[in-house]
């Protein structure tokens, strides 16, 4: 009602001569009087005070309506208003046999499946959508939408005339030439959370701390274990930080045996969360191990005979629940640093110390459980053994020819060794020089050769750039298999003959091709379609190159800038961060919707949106690179930060330097918070959630590696240099904070020391509470919004529209 009030009266507002016209009397034909005010210029004098006490409201309404519209273009860059604005964007080929494969696509008329002749270099539809459907609709009588088939476990003849899949819980065949269909059975599923055995016959799951079998083909249950306990069970996935019902376990390739452990963790200290709910909450405890705990989990290594239920110990003293790579004992669902042979007789494991520092490579005899040692390595900061986060370690036991391939960045880069499987000598050196080896993505014993994935060799190019290599095992014979300039992800054949090669930059949208072994194009088989999204006006990240706080290393970073950016305004710039130290803020250099999740969303409020890879921040570069600040976590790479935004404010004068702000994440959170009260003269603004604010209160796993041991002495300890609660009287801008009270991973306690220090110091902060929210609220509509807002009034000094309402 104000703001239609406000608007009926905006043309008398224009004319300043309508309000000379009230105040004046000339009009009147009354006589004056020397002691007393006209009752008529009281009444108009009166009714113009009433009028002029809107006009500040009038200049605002203008203002929150201007700041709505910017609210409503950011709410259209956010992810999930973009991501279906994109097709053709991606091809994962599934192998048929070795001259053809099939994929499925992401079209603008729905999903699409393809398939590919590799010697005629041809692509065709699988099949007709439509004949198809209408097969499958007959046979099971319920309606098939053509483009979206939905076929599980899809299988092709090798001579591609017929399919077999799973529908609607029903596994079916159909004729391809015919387009006839039937259902073959009903599908078993296994039991949940199970582990499925290679020849999908059998699966292994945890029952009452104990493991059991599920045979799908007479669906029948045995138990395998009987003296698993509470905190002493079979397979249990508890890292502390992340837990889950599935048990981690390795099958054999023969499908007979699994490698398991049994988990110790008897004694370990518990963590506590509330869940409210009505009435009284519910408490959530669980073994957590923190860095400094004298008992922590322990592996008890076991292989396990699923025909017979014999458990065969490994003979070989527990070991601590580390992998030679971060993060945690998984890899895509599968258990890492454990490789069965070939024939199942023996198994290639490796042992990890708690800090890190010492790696050594074992093989059990999977009969006797005898192990011998082969190889062991020591670090002075930390091993790594694969530079991604979660990627498979680079080490590769070669049974046949009795030698092992080994991945260490003994060197400062990381890089292949071939050794001596019974002696544990090195052979040879296989890659060298200033790059990194990425990912072993084949190896091929009989000509000896390894495919592989590396960054930083190619001069001129984006050190964070992947592409894909072969080798010969004697180190000779390098070649570069995807030329172009730009980022690689490789889907390769299952004898490297040959793979899809889909690539891309922060600018370019993604071409999908086939190439031969030997890198050569054979056919496109998809381009990009980003029409919707460039309609939308989306806009592409700026690449950014910037020194660090030495003022001689490149770093890497993207710029985003609003849409309707004017180089003669000025703007206020954000900083993006996720510090690592196992990834940097801004992960794959390849295309996406939406870099750094919704940066470019909030570039839209009217701001400048950075986000730079420092120094210590990602294991891509070399060694000195990556562990730039281990045993200070606090740096976080903001001297680097701050270097590398002065530095783009120095390019261009519409970047205001003075009016800087930060916000992160979870460990982004920790970098924000340490930011605003370590260079309060610089950050005048943050917003900071779910952050590891004291690597004390947070996961072993991350602060041993990446801090060091805890050390305590003289009442205090090596950790104090990293806690942030400890600078809180240094907090002079404005400070958001947040946590979910049922998050797992960061515990809210680290954010709550915070804020008692605060309190205690008298500081001004704001604070989020997320009820009963885990770690990953981050992209909850509710908080992107509240940061919104915040950037906006204190950042902007605009008034923000009151309780925008993003929608998903």
């Amino acid at each position: 009602m104000a703001i239609a009030f406000m608007r009926m009266i905006r043309v008398p507002f224009q004319n300043f001569d309508y309000f000379r016209g009230i105040l004046s009397d000339t009009t009147s034909s009354q006589p004056k009087t020397n002691n007393a005010m006209n009752f008529t210029s009281l009444t108009r004098f009166v009714l113009f005070c009433f009028l002029i006490s809107f006009l500040p409201l009038a200049v605002f309404s203008q203002q929150d309506q201007s700041m709505e519209e910017r609210y409503q273009r950011a709410e259209n860059m956010l992810w999930w208003n973009l991501n279906d604005k994109v097709y053709n964007m991606s091809v994962t080929p599934q192998e048929i046999n070795e001259h053809s494969f099939w994929y499925v696509l992401a079209t603008r008329n729905g999903s699409k499946y393809f398939l590919v002749d590799i010697p005629e270099r041809n692509k065709n539809h699988a099949f007709d959508h439509e004949r198809l459907a209408g097969a499958i609709e007959s046979e099971l009588e319920n309606a098939v939408d053509p483009s979206q088939l939905g076929l599980r476990n899809l299988i092709f003849s090798d001579d591609h005339t017929s399919i077999r899949f799973e529908k609607n819980g029903n596994h079916m065949a159909c004729s391809l030439q015919t387009y006839e269909c039937e259902v073959k059975d009903r599908v078993i599923h296994p039991e949940p959370f199970s582990v499925l055995s290679p020849d999908g016959k059998r699966a292994v799951y945890t029952r009452d701390y104990n493991f059991w079998l599920h045979d799908l083909e007479a669906d029948e249950h045995t138990q395998l274990t009987t003296d698993g306990v509470e905190f002493h069970s079979y397979g249990t996935d508890n890292h502390g930080w992340r837990r889950s019902e599935r048990p981690i376990l390795m099958w054999s390739p023969d499908s007979k045996k699994i490698a398991t452990f049994r988990l110790d963790e008897r004694d370990v200290e518990k963590m506590t969360l509330w869940r409210a709910r009505e009435g009284r909450p519910e408490a959530d405890i669980w073994p957590y191990a923190l860095p400094g705990d004298s008992i922590v989990p322990m592996l008890e290594r076991v292989i396990i005979d699923v025909e017979n239920g014999e458990t065969i110990w490994l003979d070989t003293e527990p070991d601590h629940q580390r992998t030679s790579n971060c993060c945690g004992l998984l890899r895509d669902g599968d258990w890492a640093d454990i490789e069965w042979s070939d024939d199942s007789s023996r198994l290639a494991f490796v042992s990890t110390s708690r800090d890190y520092k010492d790696v050594t490579l074992k093989i059990a005899d999977a009969e006797t459980g005898d192990v011998r040692e082969i190889y062991h390595e020591h670090d002075e900061i930390f091993f790594e053994s694969n530079l991604t986060s979660r990627g498979v370690p680079n080490w590769r036991v070669l049974h046949d020819s009795s030698e092992f391939i080994w991945f260490t960045r003994k060197d400062n880069w990381g890089h292949l060794y071939l050794h001596d499987l019974e002696t544990g000598e090195k052979i040879n050196r296989i890659t060298e020089g200033d790059w990194n080896v990425i990912d072993i993505l084949h190896i091929d014993e009989e000509n000896r050769t390894i495919n592989f994935t590396g960054v930083g060799r190619e001069d001129g190019r984006d050190p964070y750039f992947v592409h894909y290599y072969k080798v010969n095992f004697d180190g000779s014979g390098l070649v570069l298999l995807t030329p172009e300039d730009a980022n690689h992800s490789v889907d390769v054949s299952s004898d490297a003959s040959w793979f899809v090669d889909t690539f891309s930059t922060f600018e370019n949208p993604p071409v999908s091709v086939l190439r031969d072994s030997n890198g050569e194009l054979l056919m496109e088989l998809e381009q990009a379609d980003i029409e919707e999204l460039l309609e939308t006006g989306w806009q592409n990240p700026i690449p950014i190159t910037v020194k660090a706080r030495d003022g001689e290393t490149d770093l890497y970073g993207i710029m985003l800038l609003p849409t309707d950016f004017d180089e003669s305004k000025s703007y206020p710039i954000i900083n993006s961060i996720y510090p690592g130290p196992q990834s940097g803020s801004l992960g794959s250099r390849s295309f996406s919707v939406s870099q750094r999740g919704n940066a470019q969303a909030l570039a839209e409020l009217g701001f400048v949106v950075v986000a730079i890879d420092a120094l210590g921040s990602s294991p891509m570069r070399s060694r000195d690179f990556h562990t730039y600040y281990h045993g200070n976590m606090m740096d976080n790479g903001l001297p680097d930060q701050i270097a590398g935004m002065k530095e783009l404010a120095e390019r261009h004068s519409f970047i205001d330097i003075d009016r800087a702000g930060i916000y992160g994440h979870s460990g982004g959170g920790y970098a924000t918070a340490a930011a605003l009260l370590q260079y309060p003269e610089f950050f005048k603004v943050g917003v900071s959630s779910a952050g590891n604010l004291d690597n004390r209160g947070y996961t072993y796993y991350w602060g041993e590696k990446y801090q060091g041991l805890l050390e305590r002495e003289n009442g205090g300890d090596n950790y104090e240099n990293q806690a942030i609660h400890l600078l809180a009287e240094n907090l002079q801008g404005k400070l958001l904070l947040s946590y979910g009270t049922m998050d797992t991973n960061v515990h809210p306690s680290m954010t709550l020391l915070l804020i008692d220090e605060l309190i205690r110091h008298n500081k001004d902060f704001d604070l989020i509470v997320m009820p009963n929210r885990g770690h990953g609220y981050a992209n909850e509509p509710y908080k992107i919004r509240r940061t919104w807002d915040y950037f906006v009034e204190h950042l902007l000094d605009k008034t923000p529209p009151a309780e925008y309402q993003l929608r998903r």
